[in-house]
């Protein structure tokens, strides 16, 4: 027997029908033999149940297993806890750029070298930033070299207004200069930032005016949050000073110096300065962090100047890899064969006269730190000392070790 004969699984023989043939075949006399139809069910039953019941186990352990693996899935995606945005992704770049654009104005230097005034190149635009209004005026902050050189100042603002802009103050060394504006109508000042708190790859965007297109916006990231790169204080190929900078990959472009460095908050993290141009090199531009900027542009403001120690010697390398010294003029130093690096005196002047350094002298220390360069020279000075100190020098003189002690005087403006 088949084990869907019995009819209680039937879908072709009803119950009733089959009482009515029990029924016939008992009145016609001839007794059929009862089915134990209570007995098979049962065992039929209970075979069934059995087999539903293993198909169903294997049924719920295939979901559930599948779940589990379904929400490990889910859980290794989402280990990051990146939350979605809730609208567009770009909306806090939009609502800094709101913020700060007032703010952030464009620079026309009218050359002293340019015979018409209204003759301009590009060296000769820049950008600046509004940071406080006081006594009726306005303040900006600008680059150095985006002012240097000036006849006339002038500063367009972010509604196409122009007014003349008057020099609070400059220094070479940072390359940080301060300007003023008649305040009124100015309504807005830039939120200046912490920079020693930027992260790498943090968003940023930059203001400024390249090519004279002012009012225009870039936006990248931070690429390195503290880089020391070398520059030429007199342009002349010789690396005499480092600059500490942030450097992002936000499109900068001639002009755009001066300009504001934003974070997502809107607020001012740096003074957008250089870029590197060369073939083969895309998004190397760099900004003067906020902290750096706002010391020296709060002297500016307060003395029109940065004072700076002064010792008064004009000198080269000892060991310079770009500018080296001749073999004759070494022989001529006379110098123990120990002593590879130091800083050559060609020209003693002021404090440095006064104390008796002497052409070719060859200075090594300074209190007793080692000088190897010019540059350690001026970063000792500018970074360790005060205008009064006494600096102690160590340098050699004709192959003998001498030391000599020099009061240090304010430098003078060039």
């Amino acid at each position: 027997m088949g084990l869907f004969d019995d009819d209680f699984y039937s879908t072709k023989v009803s119950r009733r029908r089959s009482r009515k043939i029990d029924a016939s075949s008992e009145r016609g006399g001839h007794k059929w033999p009862r089915r134990s139809r209570r007995n098979l069910a049962t065992w039929q039953v209970a075979m069934i149940c059995s087999i539903v019941s293993a198909v169903t186990a294997v049924l719920l352990f295939s979901l559930v297993t599948g779940q589990l693996t379904h929400e490990k899935a889910e859980s290794t995606v989402v280990i990051g806890k990146v939350a979605a945005s809730s609208g567009d992704p770009y909306d806090r770049i939009i609502q800094a750029a709101a913020l700060v654009r007032p703010a952030v104005v464009s620079i026309i230097n009218h050359k002293k070298d340019n015979k018409e005034l209204n003759i301009l190149d590009e060296s000769a635009l820049g950008s600046g930033v509004i940071y406080k209004k006081e006594d009726g005026k306005a303040f900006i902050i600008t680059n150095n070299h985006v002012i240097e050189g000036a006849a006339k100042l002038e500063v367009v603002t972010v509604n196409g207004e122009t007014r003349k802009a008057a020099l609070v103050g400059a220094d070479k060394v940072s390359d940080i200069a301060v300007l003023s504006i008649d305040g009124g109508g100015i309504n807005t000042i830039a939120q200046i930032g912490d920079s020693s708190k930027l992260r790498l790859g943090e968003t940023v965007i930059a203001i400024g005016n390249p090519l004279g297109l002012g009012d225009t916006l870039t936006s990248g990231i931070v690429s390195y949050t503290e880089r020391t790169i070398p520059v030429s204080l007199n342009q002349d190929g010789v690396y005499d000073w480092e600059q500490e900078v942030i450097q992002t990959d936000a499109a900068i472009n001639e002009g755009n110096s001066g300009g504001a460095l934003v974070d997502l908050d809107g607020k001012v993290i740096g003074i957008n300065t250089m870029k590197i141009s060369d073939t083969g090199v895309e998004g190397l531009g760099f900004a003067i962090p906020a902290n750096h900027v706002m010391e020296t542009a709060d002297e500016l403001a307060a003395k029109g100047k940065i004072s700076r120690s002064y010792l008064g010697v004009y000198s080269v390398d000892l060991n310079n890899p770009y500018v080296p010294l001749a073999e004759d003029q070494r022989k001529e130093l006379n110098l123990p064969t120990s002593v590879k690096d130091g800083v050559v005196v060609l020209d003693a002047v002021g404090p440095a006269k006064d104390a008796g350094l002497q052409f070719n002298d060859v200075i090594t220390k300074f209190d007793d730190q080692s000088i190897t360069s010019t540059l350690a020279l001026r970063k000792y000075l500018y970074d360790h000392t005060k205008i009064g100190d006494d600096l102690k020098i160590t340098f050699y003189r004709n192959g003998a070790l001498k030391q000599v002690t020099v009061k240090l005087l304010e430098k003078p403006e060039e």
